[in-house]
């Protein structure tokens, strides 16, 4: 399993907002990589018309807060998720894309998740909103994100019984962003190869690859020397520079297939640092893929030595019974679980209490001024007004108080679908909010430990089927997400 750090979609020179993000949002959803959108699922959002609505809220949230940055701004986020062939369906990878998402943007943003089957290997593409489900914030990449990323995609499949990537190397060419754990960040000469690279994949022409480029927020210069622009940077930089597999000759030809760039590869050595056990290598399946006596001498070390530190692991824990660490595994599960079912519960009611407070305020402000034009309304205009055509006293009203009668409208509407008899009052609302904040936090505060505990358990017990059976057993019944 592997996962691609975020690439932000930026509007780009040329093309409109809406234009930007249905091209990236119709490459995802392609009928033909999804089996005529079966393998679609989407948060917050209708897949059909995920354009408009991301739109819709760039445009709310430019009200709201008066920031607006043209063709700077990032419109949304994509990522993607793969699996190893032949090891999941369709419907689980989708199923774990979708908790991804949901876990890194904690709720709060809605997101399109389209799981492709058309390769050998399955794989899913998340795009979410750059701005929030209130339209009150924007999602703001941070460092070393790509890490971040990798730690939610691993514990999911560890949870589900799939594999991982074992001390995965981070090397250039694999996308934009893959250097994330590397000691000092690449310079724009090595971030321009990256996101080259990525823009390469799969890619059928140049007019797309130009697209592509575009959407990873890169300025494009064309003329006698191709050139780019990434975004942050003071200048463009000419592709030729690059070296020679990054001409514009050079790309041309790897679209078209007359030219195959080996990706680059670095060698490293195990950390020794830690006493943590890491999942054991299943020899005979790498040896399938790569068949090296070198290869097989390094593994059955490397797992050695993990399997040392598995056994002082379960001595240190006093787990010298295989039943005793089942039990203490699914336990681990079941605790993080609970906090994480009640987490997510106290932020959705968090979530309506919000809501809530919006539509009571505008309800407030507005109660008055729609009655008076639904009075006004109801007034039969006379003969005179009839002969001269005139605007109607109703009409006028409205055209002078839309925007409050709109969203006292929404208050009602929304009021209705909560079944909400009787208005609470606002200090009620600030009050349970608060408490559910304190709760909150106090939960979080065990949290990143309740999760630390269960990914050992877990890994610990794959580790030992792997050693007692020959293969792990699949992780059964483990329903808790990292939330």
């Amino acid at each position: 399993m592997a996962t691609t750090t975020l690439i932000p979609l930026h509007v780009g020179k040329g093309r409109t907002v809406a234009t930007a993000l249905g091209i990236s949002l119709d490459y995802i959803k392609n009928p033909d990589k999804t089996v005529d959108g079966q393998w679609v699922s989407s948060y917050e959002c209708d897949p059909l018309i995920a354009d408009d609505e991301f739109l819709f809220s760039k445009r709310q949230y430019a009200e709201i807060t008066g920031r607006d940055y043209g063709s700077r701004d990032v419109l949304a986020y994509h990522l993607r998720q793969s699996f190893k062939p032949g090891e999941v369906d369709a419907a689980t990878a989708n199923r774990i894309g979708y908790d991804l998402a949901l876990k890194l943007t904690k709720g709060n943003h809605a997101f399109i998740c389209c799981t492709h089957v058309d390769k050998s290997h399955i794989h899913s593409h998340i795009i979410f909103n750059a701005t929030s489900l209130d339209c009150t914030r924007k999602f703001r990449n941070f460092f070393r994100s790509s890490f971040a990323i990798r730690r939610i995609s691993d514990l999911l499949c560890t949870e589900n019984g799939l594999s991982i990537i074992e001390n995965p190397k981070p090397s250039k060419g694999k996308g934009y962003g893959d250097w994330l754990g590397e000691d000092k960040p690449p310079t724009q000469r090595e971030r321009l190869e990256q996101i080259i690279d990525y823009a390469l994949e799969g890619c059928t022409n140049f007019n797309k690859f130009i697209s592509t480029m575009q959407d990873a927020g890169c300025e494009t210069k064309q003329g006698k020397h191709l050139a780019f622009k990434i975004p942050d940077a003071e200048r463009f930089i000419r592709c030729k520079s690059l070296g020679e597999d990054y001409t514009e000759d050079a790309i041309r030809k790897r679209i078209s297939g007359r030219r195959v760039v080996a990706p680059k590869k670095k060698v490293a050595t195990l950390s020794q640092e830690s006493r943590r056990p890491n999942m054991l290598i299943d020899i005979q399946a790498k040896l399938q893929q790569a068949r090296s006596p070198g290869y097989e001498h390094w593994a059955r070390l490397y797992n050695l030595k993990e399997s040392a530190k598995t056994l002082i692991f379960l001595q240190e824990r006093g787990l010298t019974n295989y039943d005793l660490l089942t039990e203490k595994s699914e336990t681990a599960s079941k605790i993080y679980g609970v906090n994480s079912d009640r987490i997510k519960a106290i932020e959705a009611r968090q979530n309506e209490i919000s809501a809530l407070q919006k539509h009571i305020g505008a309800y407030s402000k507005g109660a008055s001024i729609l009655a008076e034009y639904n009075r006004l309304k109801k007034q039969k205009p006379t003969m005179l007004a009839k002969l001269a055509n005139a605007t109607s006293p109703a009409e006028k009203f409205y055209t002078d108080n839309a925007a409050a009668i709109i969203l006292c409208r929404a208050a009602k509407k929304h009021f209705d679908s909560v079944d909400l008899k009787k208005l609470p009052t606002m200090q009620s609302l600030k009050q349970e909010y608060a408490a559910l904040e304190a709760e909150r936090k106090k939960l979080y505060s065990g949290h990143k430990a309740a999760r630390s505990e269960m990914v050992d358990l877990l890994m610990v017990k794959q580790n030992v089927d792997r050693i007692l059976f020959g293969t792990p057993k699949r992780v059964k019944n483990l329903e808790r997400d990292a939330r």
